[in-house]
């Protein structure tokens, strides 16, 4: 037990003498202000207490400092975050305002083409002629060109010559069919010519096309009676289009009797073609 004592005190003290002078006064110096400050601590005396109170009061104040800029940027990454998260949840409500009304227009869409379709079915069943009902797929319509491309052709029994109809009302005829397509000639087009009646007065005359305005009457008798007012109707004349199929109103302008269709050409979606003109052409 001696042995190993003494062995303990000479590693200690060799330990000491192999560091340097200045490594040894460090580690005295160390020791001599941490037992000061022991001792400080334990004095009760007002100075020390007030130098104490300084120093904590220091250290504090330096720690909030400290702190402070952690929670300024924590303040504004929270910021930041509740920014995004804003803008976000506002691009969604966006995205889905918009579906809300691309649904709400296509709903709206068909609503209307169910009630155009039911118009239809209901002028089909009151109407005494015999009727198909097709789409408009393309509408051609320039000072020069009038006319409707439809969904039905040949594969219905459609042909050339027949007449169709908004309605009740002429706009046109067929002038070329396909298998699946057909193309109606609008009666504003400049080669379209028909042979039509007015009433009251009973005259006459030929409606041809002008293109983008209204069609007019034209090869009137000197002595005709037409009228702001009267009304239009097909006369019948060479057996291509049943007679009395109302098609609009004479409005004179100068010189020029134009007729203001009761359709509006711009506006249709489906036509009805009367299949009653190829019977009468056989």
């Amino acid at each position: 037990m001696d042995t190993s004592r003494e062995d303990v005190g000479i590693s200690i003290r060799s330990a000491f003498l192999k560091k340097g002078t200045q490594q040894r006064f460090s580690l005295f110096a160390l020791i001599v202000i941490s037992i000061l400050l022991i001792f400080l601590e334990t004095m009760e005396s007002k100075p020390l207490g007030k130098i104490r109170s300084f120093i904590n009061d220091v250290v504090y104040r330096s720690a909030t400092i400290a702190d402070y800029p952690s929670k300024v940027f924590s303040g504004s990454y929270n910021l930041i975050e509740k920014h995004f998260s804003l803008y976000e949840n506002y691009s969604e409500v966006i995205k889905e305002n918009k579906e809300l009304k691309n649904n709400k227009s296509k709903s709206e869409f068909l609503e209307l083409e169910n009630s155009q379709l039911r118009k239809l079915i209901s002028e089909q069943v009151e109407s005494e002629s015999n009727l198909v009902s097709a789409r408009v797929m393309l509408d051609v319509q320039s000072p020069y060109v009038n006319s409707f491309i439809i969904n039905i052709g040949a594969n219905k029994k459609i042909k050339k010559g027949m007449a169709v109809l908004d309605g009740k009302n002429f706009i046109g005829r067929i002038v070329d069919v396909n298998f699946f397509s057909s193309r109606i000639l609008l009666i504003t087009d400049l080669n379209s010519k028909i042979p039509i009646i007015s009433e009251p007065s009973g005259n006459h005359a030929i409606l041809s096309g002008h293109g983008n305005s209204n069609p007019a009457l034209e090869y009137l008798s000197k002595d005709h009676k037409i009228q702001n007012g009267d009304k239009i109707y097909t006369s019948g004349k060479g057996g291509i289009f049943s007679p009395g199929i109302p098609i609009g109103e004479v409005k004179i302008l100068k010189d020029i009797i134009e007729i203001k269709l009761y359709s509006k050409l711009n506006e249709i979606t489906f036509v009805n073609i009367n299949l009653e003109g190829s019977k009468e052409r056989k």
